[in-house]
Formats: C-alpha cells, structure tokens, sequence
C-alpha cells in the first residue's frame, strides 16, 4: 500500500518567488476540496512578481460569474515541491491568501483529514 500525504483543512506552505533573489513567502493556506483550481490573492502575486497571465478563467461565485486571470506558481507543501496554476482574486477580506484546490491535491496525491489541525 502506498502512503499518501494527509493534509488538513488549512496547512503551512511555502509560496516561491519569481524572482529568485527575492525572498519566498510561508503562510497558512486554506484547503477546499470544492475548488477545482488554487488561488492566490492579487497583492500577494504582485509582491513575489508571479506571472505572467497566462488565460483567464470563469469562476462562479454567490454573486455571480466573475473572469479571473490565471498564473502559474510554485508551492512546497508537506515537503513537496508542486507547479501548478492559481487563479488571481483580491483575497484581502479572506482569513487565507492562499487556497489550495482540487488541482493542487491531486497532482500531490494527497489526502484531506479534517481532524488535523
């Protein structure tokens, strides 16, 4: 049997910067595994110079359908290192920066066990 990676309903990750003098960025991130793609807020992927946009994505919300830009970032979490695309949103009002979605949990594999903290 292989063992999979179990993460929480929130987790430590680190977010890397485009540049690589630039420092990179740890935070918790908030797991959903009803979103099918990872976001990231807008001030925080202007600070680590993510980017460039590389489509747009219609993502449906309580008040509607908005278009969000897309980029391609790079996070390590529970020690894996994992590319994938993140929506870009103005997450200021939001308790998490960065929420991790369907597209990064499956690409690691990983388990979600809502008991851990």
């Amino acid at each position: 049997m292989v063992k999979r990676p179990v993460v929480g309903l929130t987790e430590n990750i680190i977010l890397l910067s485009k540049n690589q003098n630039q420092a990179t960025k740890q935070l918790i991130a908030r797991i959903d595994t009803g979103a099918t793609l990872s976001s990231i807020d807008q001030k925080l992927a202007k600070e680590l110079e993510l980017g460039p946009v590389i489509r747009e994505k219609i993502v449906k919300q309580q008040t509607g359908k908005t278009r969000r830009p897309v980029i391609k970032a790079t996070i390590t979490i529970k020690n894996l290192k994992i590319t994938d695309e993140f929506s870009v949103a103005d997450r200021k009002n939001m308790k998490f920066p960065v929420l991790i979605g369907q597209n990064i949990l499956k690409k690691g594999a990983f388990m979600v066990d809502p008991l851990i903290k």
